[in-house]
């Protein structure tokens, strides 16, 4: 373990082997749980009210989420790639969670039935036939053996985009209170940049002491009256009542929605997100691993975490939350505390189990105020964009040709995106409407099969990870260019020593 008080810039304070007396684990494990909460409940809070859920039936959805993040991330970090990567709900999947919602809304209301259980059986089903796909593609070792496709030249650009795509989560969540979540941030920057170079108690648990001082602050005004019911920066207890104290009935955990249905329409929808979702993780990998002091990541490590990430969305489909995938907001997070021990994030995992088995303790760390949430947000995602400018240097940055293909990659994965949210999205107008706009004939041709075909493209054409590594692995490998102007050196073609820092195989 480095001594923390010699550590670098570049050098953790604790590694991937190093385990923290239990104390101080529980508390780093904490932030982890506390930086990844708003992301991952911001989901079934938003699909709660679209499937008609009732605020018990939200909570639940809440605790399913917290349970399955957990045991995703156990697997991830104890079977998997073994980085320290915290799993949570995956964004790459909402276009096509709006697309079976839609579906399953139409057949509900036909069956006189509650769209919501039935819409989660759908996304149950899709969700397990797409994991089982994943879990090919990692464990059949397809994923490392692209490896020497994927160069900095490509990689840089994902991870970039993975940290600027996020900005929709920062500051308009900010906004909503900006007193607020500017004492986050101005707390989170003297705390993680100032005071811990000076107390290594900060140099710990900046975001912990920065979310839980604000939050008191809030809890504080809202009940002296200062922050009335319905104020962003309302601490709403809400959550807390509607949740059950312990979950551990098998119809509260296994399928709590029912039976999973299956959809080959919905299925085809979900493999654009799982596509999205491994191209994110690839570029995860590779940002955690450099963070952790451990070079590279290895194609074992590459292969074993696309493999895990399936079986974690497996097990997502079976206690009824959403596709999980590797959290860019936790990677910033190792950055800035510089702990990247592998055992944190594990026990990190054991307390979101917890949390999904125990409601109330869920319905707290929900209420947590949005301010707060989006000033975190503000002080942690631009770390992972400069991470991969780190990745970019890696290749031949005098190189005319290195310059285009990450340039255009980038700036493709900003703008294809833009060019769909411009023309509607897949839940606002569906994508039989979607393929209308650009192709009006192939709909009327291809039926069926054209809907959904517009789906899918909808679906990768809206993530700008996806449409930057696909523009980045063509040209990357098809515009002539040597290994070393490349940036793929033998440490990363042929790795030595076997998989770093992740035991024996």
């Amino acid at each position: 373990m480095a001594d923390p008080e010699q550590a670098t810039s570049t050098r953790p304070i604790y590694g991937l082997d190093d385990k923290p007396e239990l104390p101080r684990t529980l508390v780093l494990s904490a932030q982890h749980v506390l930086t990844m909460f708003g992301a991952t409940v911001s989901v079934p809070l938003l699909f709660g009210p679209i499937m008609g859920m009732t605020a018990a039936e939200t909570a639940r959805l809440i605790s399913a989420v917290m349970l399955c993040s957990g045991l995703a991330t156990l697997v991830q970090t104890t079977f998997g790639s073994r980085l320290p990567i915290v799993q949570g709900v995956s964004f790459s999947f909402l276009g096509a969670f709006f697309l079976i919602i839609g579906g399953a809304a139409a057949e509900a209301e036909a069956a006189g039935v509650p769209v919501g259980p039935l819409a989660m059986q759908y996304i149950a089903g899709a969700i397990i036939l797409g994991a089982l796909v994943e879990m090919f593609v990692g464990f059949s070792g397809l994923v490392g053996a692209l490896r020497k496709i994927l160069s900095p030249v490509v990689i840089g650009p994902v991870i970039m985009l993975i940290g600027l795509a996020l900005f929709q989560h920062g500051a308009p969540k900010a906004g909503t209170h900006w007193p607020i979540s500017g004492l986050t941030i101005v707390l989170i920057i003297v705390f993680s940049l100032v005071l811990s170079r000076k107390k290594r108690f900060f140099q710990l648990f900046p975001i912990l002491t920065a979310v839980v001082a604000v939050t008191t602050l809030c809890f504080i005004l809202s009940k002296t009256g200062v922050f009335a019911a319905g104020h962003p920066s309302h601490v709403n207890l809400e959550a807390v009542n509607e949740s059950q104290w312990v979950r551990l009935a098998p119809g509260e955990l296994f399928f709590p929605w029912g039976w999973p249905k299956f959809s080959f329409a919905f299925f085809l929808a979900v493999l654009a997100g799982y596509l999205a979702s491994m191209i994110e993780s690839i570029g995860d990998y590779h940002a955690v691993s450099y963070m952790a002091g451990a070079g590279d990541p290895t194609s074992k490590q590459l292969s074993r975490g696309i493999g895990s990430e399936g079986i974690g969305c497996f097990l997502t489909g079976v206690f009824g939350g959403f596709a999980s995938t590797s959290y860019s907001e936790n990677i910033g997070l190792i950055g800035l505390t510089k702990v990247a021990s592998r055992h944190v994030v594990q026990v990190g995992g054991v307390i979101l189990i917890l949390l999904g088995i125990f409601g109330k303790f869920g319905g707290f760390a929900a209420a947590i105020p949005g301010p707060v949430v989006g000033g975190l947000y503000c002080a942690l995602f631009g770390l992972i964009a400069a991470i991969g400018v780190q990745q970019l240097a890696k290749a031949d940055l005098s190189s005319d040709r290195n310059l285009f293909i990450a340039g255009f990659s980038l700036f493709m994965g900003l703008s294809v995106p833009a060019y769909f949210a411009a023309r509607g999205s897949v839940d606002a107008i569906g994508p039989g409407q979607m393929l209308a706009l650009y192709t009006p004939t192939v709909e009327g041709h291809l039926g069926w099969m054209g809907d959904k075909l517009a789906g899918i493209v909808t679906s990768i054409g809206s993530t700008g990870m996806a449409v930057a590594a696909i523009c980045g692995i063509v040209l990357d490998n098809l515009v002539p260019g040597t290994p070393e102007e490349r940036g793929l050196g033998p440490s990363l073609l042929v790795p030595e020593g076997g998989d770093i820092g992740v035991g024996d195989d």
